[in-house]
């Protein structure tokens, strides 16, 4: 067997262990929701809590909106007003003792929680690992050939246009790019877990157990995320930007080739970022692996607008932590495609009607 195996049963944290000797084998884990749903005593989803918190986002981005678009405000009393929206939604948010207990352990306890269900000996924490070196090596070598192989830009370079361009030409440059994507994030990282001996590729978070018993939790992480992008969409960087693909609306067969190029790299990434990575490093770092993902998942980001750059940051710790709790990377696939799509959507909006032989941006 490799240094790394399956997710087995929870066992304490063998950092402490007293001595070398390998930890007694606990009662089978359970792998339940996060430890949120368990504070009260229920295994079911805290309605309550979860109320709170989508209330405190919507009524803190209303306020936002209407003190942005009906009152004539500087950009530092815009800032002001801003300021003091949010502090004063976070104190009535966190006024509640008991909520402030549950949301401790939603976030920060989680990390506690996977270093308890890490299995692993005591002399491998901290020590050389093979399986460590081998996939920050390819995460590295991955990243690198995406960056100076596989954009768009050296697509043109290496098919430049000769006489009468392709009249797909555009969306087969996206094609090469999310093809990379697929080929880096899943396709290299699958051949390596194939040489890894006793590595099983299922066990690299790709599992859809218990999907459905952790689905209420990315659907309450979209609703979240949900008026930033209501509110971005109302932008003119946003209708600029959005969609890539800028002949999206030339027809049905462009529109869904382009969603199923832009789903499929996000399929890719999350199994890249949330599954290889965080697999790979679980019985070496434990918790602290979700720490090491997010500094190349920040970087991908690296050329977009300031805030989202930023925002990866945050995005990169929530979906690390769930995907470690939930060993699933499938939560994370479906915010990134939801988001992704609502954002077309919302864009499309803006660009002339499908058909009509005009294209966004014109």
């Amino acid at each position: 067997m490799s240094e790394l195996d399956s997710p087995e049963p929870a066992s304490a944290d063998p950092a402490f262990a007293p001595s070398p000797t390998p930890l007694p084998t606990p009662p089978p884990a359970t792998n339940e929701a996060l430890a949120p749903a368990r504070v009260h005593g229920s295994e079911g989803i805290p309605y309550r809590h979860v109320v709170r918190v989508l209330a405190a986002v919507w009524i803190a981005a209303a306020l936002l909106y209407i003190t942005a678009t009906r009152f004539t405000l500087t950009v530092w009393q815009f800032r002001g007003a801003a300021l003091a929206i949010v502090l004063a939604d976070l104190w009535l948010t966190l006024r509640d003792r008991t909520f402030r207990t549950w949301l401790f352990e939603t976030t920060f306890g989680q990390w506690s929680a996977i270093d308890r269900e890490t299995v692993r000996e005591p002399a491998q924490a901290g020590t050389y690992s093979r399986t460590v070196l081998l996939v920050l090596v390819m995460v590295a070598v991955s990243l690198t050939i995406q960056e100076y192989i596989g954009d768009r830009a050296y697509f043109e370079r290496t098919f430049p246009v000769h006489g009468k361009i392709s009249k797909y030409y555009e969306l087969e440059s996206f094609a090469w790019w999310s093809g990379w994507r697929v080929l880096g994030y899943v396709g290299l990282p699958m051949l390596l877990l194939l040489f890894l001996r006793g590595e099983k590729i299922a066990s690299y978070h790709v599992s859809l157990r218990d999907f459905f018993k952790h689905l209420w939790i990315y659907v309450v992480l979209f609703l979240c995320v949900l008026p930033a992008v209501l509110y971005a969409s109302t932008t003119p960087a946003f209708r600029h930007t959005y969609p890539f693909y800028r002949l999206a609306n030339r027809s049905s067969f462009d529109l869904w080739m382009w969603e199923a190029l832009y789903a499929a790299q996000f399929v890719s990434l999350e199994f890249f970022f949330r599954g290889f990575i965080l697999k790979g490093l679980r019985r070496a770092l434990g918790s602290n692996a979700v720490f090491v993902m997010i500094v190349p998942y920040c970087m991908i980001h690296y050329g977009k607008p300031l805030p989202e750059t930023l925002g990866a940051i945050g995005a990169g710790l929530i979906l690390g932590t769930l995907a470690m709790r939930t060993r699933s990377i499938w939560g994370g696939v479906l915010i990134h495609i939801g988001v992704a799509i609502t954002m077309d959507v919302l864009a499309l909006r803006g660009c002339p009607t499908i058909g009509s032989g005009h294209f966004c941006g014109d």
